[in-house]
């Protein structure tokens, strides 16, 4: 797991899958607002002309030298919701971010946004 102390020392490093293939490089990290833990990254992908950011969780991540390792396959990495290089990821997209994983989404009890970029 990424702790909050280590996010800017893992930014630019290349995010890969369990076997190892280069899905992109970490862009920015988004925190849980409830809890303020990493929850997400943001994954530069794509032609150097056509680059997105997609989304991927960070719960079981592990970090090595010059890398962080995520529990997703490059496939469905680069199939998630995605944004723009200089986009922001509009509060009513955030829920399709945690429905592609699979995952619970939990909106702040008056409607707070779950996720905050760091």
């Amino acid at each position: 797991m990424i702790h909050p102390a280590d996010i800017r020392e893992w930014r630019n490093q290349d995010v890969v899958d369990p076997k190892g293939h280069k899905i992109g490089v970490l862009e920015a990290v988004y925190v849980d607002t409830a809890t303020d833990e990493p929850a997400m990254a943001t994954v530069r992908t794509g032609l150097p002309t056509r680059q997105r950011l997609v989304f991927v969780p960070l719960d079981d991540a592990t970090v090595g030298p010059g890398y962080v390792r995520v529990p997703y396959d490059k496939g469905t990495v680069r199939k998630a919701p995605a944004i723009g290089t200089d986009d922001v990821l509009a509060a009513e997209d955030e829920q399709a971010v945690f429905r592609h994983y699979g995952m619970a989404y939990r909106p702040g009890t008056a409607g707070e946004r779950q996720l905050a970029r760091r």
